[in-house]
């Protein structure tokens, strides 16, 4: 089954790591999706920062097009990856082991993806 894990965070909780614990973390994930390369899919993509964000909505005239992400909530999307593992407790134990979890504010998110 396919599942689409997106790796979010909270960059007022991500400030309050020192820059070395976040360049071993993150050096750390380089290496899990290498170990982890047999189940993700040719999908994926890591993000560029929020500040990046175009979103588009619904207005009271049509569609309005407004700097920044849309979302209200304090996370922020940083990437995403598909995977392709038998059922959600492969994909949980997967998740899991992502390094960068052990920073304040981390978060990832897994959803099944729609097959038709």
């Amino acid at each position: 089954m396919k599942y689409v894990i997106m790796f979010t965070t909270t960059p007022e909780l991500e400030a309050t790591v020192s820059p070395e614990h976040a360049e071993e973390a993150y050096r750390r994930t380089y290496d899990w999706f290498g170990t982890h390369r047999e189940v993700m899919t040719e999908s994926g993509a890591q993000l560029q920062p929020v500040t990046t964000a175009t979103s588009v909505t619904h207005g009271a005239h049509g569609p309005v097009v407004a700097d920044g992400p849309f979302s209200e909530a304090k996370e922020v999307s940083g990437g995403f990856q598909v995977i392709d593992v038998p059922d959600l407790d492969a994909a949980i134990e997967i998740v899991k082991t992502w390094p960068l979890l052990e920073l304040p504010g981390v978060t990832v998110e897994i959803r099944p993806i729609v097959v038709y």
